[in-house]
């Protein structure tokens, strides 16, 4: 049986990955934001090459 102070704990815990989360989400877009659309766009043309067996 789950006792509610240990359910409460887990809960906490998520919280606080997803606080540190969006933390380390803002400073990347911070960091990033101006080539978030080139970056994704060199990852797709990484893997579609991959997939075709060009690299």
């Amino acid at each position: 049986m789950v006792d509610a102070e240990d359910l409460l704990k887990v809960i906490l815990v998520l919280v606080l990955i997803w606080i540190a989360l969006e933390i380390i989400g803002e400073i990347l877009g911070a960091l990033f934001g101006p080539f978030n659309s080139i970056l994704g766009l060199l990852i797709a043309v990484l893997i579609i090459l991959f997939l075709l067996d060009r690299i």
